[in-house]
């Protein structure tokens, strides 16, 4: 497809330095610009790139001040990072989506499909199960039996979504995503080995959650699982059974939260952190890459660091001195030498 530094900036309600006819055709990262293309400038750590760039055109924001001469046109908008990712959605959208019901793939009699939906080869759909309007279910995806699955909602291939479970409208489950499988519900029993508690609980995802690849969410022991909405949760999180999180709250890769801990709004946990169960995480926590949370958080807006982690200015001023650690003992041993030297012993 073809588009003008014009056409980009009127759906943009952008402004243009330089040739307004130029054509692209295609995206760029600043850095690997080349003719034709469309980048844009938002992190000021790429700012050289715009100086050498092959790009035809750029998105900056306004308030961008060139230091030299640009050979691209520019786009200038309020806030070139969202309007990237404007004209991202209006990419994708004009490269339009699969649809139809493939014959490869399998419904129960009792199912309930919705309009205009999509299920793709080798989906398998439960008794009873509900699909929306125009949800699109890749290959290979299974729906459990009771499952409910929201308006314009997209499962990519290989989703498992087990019995009794729900997802909200709008959502989206990257490949090999599993909800609702067994939470990890087991009791040791006197013979040292382990007894299975049956796990009868649900997961309920609410509206405008994504989730990435390959990550787990468990059903509960009893109740409800729960993904408020709004929330994004990256690749390779195992979320456990009976835990929530808080409406547009962000998880990243390879965290893990135990169970019935609960997460509140607005909060982000970073990579590799980990939970304690049956914690109480206040609104707005932040939780810093590779921490690990064993107590409740009680103050909301608050950022936390370490493991096990405890507030971000303690951690730093406690870094600083571990840092140091050697070269204090190594002070303290001298002052011990020079006391038994004064002492004679």
């Amino acid at each position: 497809m073809e588009f003008t530094a014009r056409q980009i900036a009127e759906a943009l309600n952008g402004s243009i330095e330089g040739d307004s006819g130029i054509k692209v055709t295609a995206l760029s990262k600043i850095e690997e610009g080349r003719p034709g293309t469309l980048s844009f400038l938002a992190n000021p750590k790429y700012t050289p790139h715009i100086y050498s760039t092959k790009a035809s055109i750029v998105i900056v924001n306004k308030d961008f001040v060139p230091e030299k001469e640009i050979g691209a046109t520019l786009i200038r908008v309020a806030d070139a990072y969202s309007a990237f990712a404007d004209l991202l959605e209006m990419y994708q959208q004009a490269r339009g989506k699969p649809s139809g019901i493939s014959k490869k793939a399998e419904l129960a009699e009792t199912a309930i499909i919705g309009k205009n939906v999509y299920l793709g080869d080798f989906v398998s759909v439960g008794k009873n199960a509900v699909i929306g309007d125009n949800a699109l279910i890749y290959p290979n995806t299974t729906i459990g039996d009771n499952c409910k699955i929201g308006e314009g909602t997209k499962l990519f291939a290989g989703v498992t979504v087990y019995a009794d479970c729900v997802v909200g409208s709008n959502c989206t489950l990257h490949a090999g995503v599993v909800i609702g499988a067994d939470g990890f519900g087991f009791a040791p029993q006197q013979d040292k080995n382990y007894r299975k508690v049956p796990q009868i609980g649900n997961v309920v995802i609410e509206d405008n959650v994504e989730i990435g690849a390959n990550t787990c969410i468990d059903r509960a022991t009893l109740g409800s699982t729960r993904i408020r909405k709004g929330a994004i949760i990256d690749n390779l999180v195992q979320i456990a059974h009976n835990v929530e999180i808080g409406e547009n709250t962000a998880v990243a890769a390879q965290t893990g939260i135990s169970g019935s801990t609960k997460i509140g709004n607005n909060c982000i946990l970073a990579g590799q952190t980990g939970f304690a169960g049956h914690l109480n995480i206040a609104d707005g926590t932040i939780v810093t890459a590779q921490s690990g949370v064993g107590r409740n958080i009680k103050q909301e807006n608050t950022i936390y660091e370490g493991s096990p982690a405890f507030r971000h200015k303690d951690f730093q001023i406690s870094y600083i001195h571990f840092r140091r650690l050697g070269q204090l003992v190594q002070r303290v041993e001298e002052l011990e030498n020079k006391l038994k030297e004064l002492s004679g012993d």
